[in-house]
């Protein structure tokens, strides 16, 4: 029998996409809230995405700078929303896709979260913190 040794927790979130994952998580939550409140009071599911977005590059700058990647470089500021104005159209299109199959945008934009936190994550470690 082979001695297997699952990996403890302190190791595993070492690991950058450990903690996007994790950091996104919290991202995501707070993102998905406002993009449902917006839907809530009415909005236009593009202008609920809109917005949410905006809330959330704010809120996501520093935590997914500073937790995942270790910058404290303001002036990547940038080049993340630039990433996020990406997300924002693929988000839009993914919404509308599954409007067209009868998936309204609640659901579909909760579909949409993971493959769009693993966009995200690629993005940012590609071209706005540079590692990889």
């Amino acid at each position: 029998m082979t001695n297997f040794r699952i990996p403890q927790f302190r190791e595993l979130i070492k690991l950058q996409f450990v903690k996007f994952l994790l950091v996104g998580f919290i991202n995501s939550i707070f993102g998905y809230g406002c993009f449902a409140l917006f839907l809530y009071i009415g909005l236009h599911y593009t202008l609920a995405v809109l917005l949410a977005t905006i809330c959330g590059v704010i809120f996501n700058f520093k935590s997914t700078g500073t937790l995942v990647f270790g910058s404290y470089d303001n002036r990547l500021i940038f080049l993340f929303i630039r990433t996020y104005v990406v997300i924002y159209f693929i988000n839009i299109a993914g919404i509308q896709a599954f409007s067209y199959i009868g998936i309204g945008p609640y659901i579909g934009g909760a579909l949409l979260i993971l493959p769009l936190a693993i966009l995200g994550y690629i993005l940012n470690k590609r071209f706005v913190f540079n590692y990889g």
